[in-house]
């Protein structure tokens, strides 16, 4: 099952986690050793059902790699998924640290480090599963150099994301960058085209794309939007060495829960694999593994 909760919507929010709330109750206590099986991985409830694993995600692509999961390794592999989807990258690290997910899938290693660092989280990750290079998209220009003098260009408002896009946009020579490790708008050094960056909620750049002249926009929302990166952008990040591979957060103390640790090594074989590449066959979504 797929629940979406929209950006911003407390009362559909509340619903959703109620809904969560049950789930989890439904399915006992997953810190219980006494339920695990011969299983490699998954441990299963008294009843000897598979565990159900409540996880938030992203729609595009994260839900979609995860119903993936659910319907063909799932059941092999001892555990099915609950799956929780969110239109924003706030609530499902606060769900997770509050216990209303058992994990999440949304997001990559430099924004989770800078939410750990920032709000004290004690959560740790499984590695990278999946790269969604970042893309410069307009309505208006077919290629950066097209850009006029003093021309608006929306990026992220997050630090990591911010810097993520930044360096794309010095990459492709619009401008270059302070000598700092995570460059923000104001540490932007050279601009000879006199660029006006201007910070937005990621989920919203793309929809306000028709109100700038470019846009950065992350992968899953161009997605999202029916946009395609390989396509359809004016400039793609590339895949290769890339860091901004996205993975599964979970609380410090479930690390090692079977269950979990099945459902990482799902999303990383090479079955997983095989999907991306016929899912996304121009290269949207890349695996990390």
């Amino acid at each position: 099952m797929r629940i979406t909760r929209p950006l911003g919507t407390t009362s559909r929010v509340a619903a959703v986690l109620g809904v969560s709330a049950l789930l989890l109750a439904a399915c006992g206590d997953s810190d219980s050793g006494d339920d695990a099986t011969a299983d490699p991985g998954a441990e299963e409830t008294a009843e000897g059902e598979p565990r159900t694993i409540v996880i938030g995600a992203s729609p595009t692509p994260h839900a979609e790699i995860l119903e993936f999961v659910q319907e063909n390794l799932a059941g092999e592999a001892g555990f099915t998924l609950e799956i929780v989807e969110y239109t924003d990258y706030v609530q499902p690290n606060v769900q997770l640290a509050e216990g209303e997910l058992d994990a999440n899938f949304f997001q990559h290693l430099p924004y989770f480090e800078a939410e750990v660092a920032e709000k004290g989280y004690d959560f740790a990750h499984f590695d990278g599963v999946h790269i969604e290079p970042y893309g410069v998209y307009s309505e208006s220009v077919a290629s950066l150099d097209e850009l006029p003098d003093g021309a608006q260009v929306g990026v992220p408002n997050d630090p990591s994301n911010q810097a993520r896009a930044l360096e794309l946009l010095e990459g492709e020579g619009l401008f270059t960058l302070a000598d700092v490790e995570d460059p923000t708008i104001f540490d932007v050094a050279e601009n000879p085209k006199n660029i006006e960056l201007v910070e937005l909620e990621a989920a919203q750049l793309v929809r306000s794309l028709q109100d700038f002249d470019a846009a950065v926009i992350n992968g899953n929302f161009a997605l999202e939007a029916g946009l395609s990166p390989a396509n359809d952008s004016i400039a793609l990040e590339s895949g290769e060495d890339n860091p901004y591979a996205n993975l599964v957060a979970v609380r410090s103390e479930d690390v090692d829960d079977p269950a979990l640790v099945a459902l990482d090594e799902a999303l990383r074989s090479e079955d997983t694999r095989a999907f991306f590449e016929e899912r996304w066959p121009d290269g949207e979504v890349i695996p990390a593994f």
